[in-house]
């Protein structure tokens, strides 16, 4: 594990310090599992995002590409 130095303002100190106390970590570990869940929301986001913008350019069909090309036999 790396060290790292962290600017915060006093509020935001006073207000991590207070949920680290009710979580029962120390800040350290606070501050871990926030960004892990922050990175984790970010990715979400991208992939969100990237589905969006496939839908948005006409992506998504209705049927399956396969399903107009496919030749069914007679019955």
């Amino acid at each position: 594990m790396e060290t790292i130095q962290v600017v915060l303002d006093a509020k935001l100190l006073r207000a991590t310090e207070r949920a680290a106390r009710r979580s029962k970590l120390n800040r350290s570990a606070l501050i871990r599992e926030a960004l892990r869940e922050h990175l984790k929301r970010l990715e979400r986001r991208a992939l969100e995002d990237r589905d969006r913008m496939g839908y948005a350019l006409g992506a998504y069909q209705a049927e399956p590409a396969w399903e107009a090309e496919a030749v069914w036999p007679a019955e």
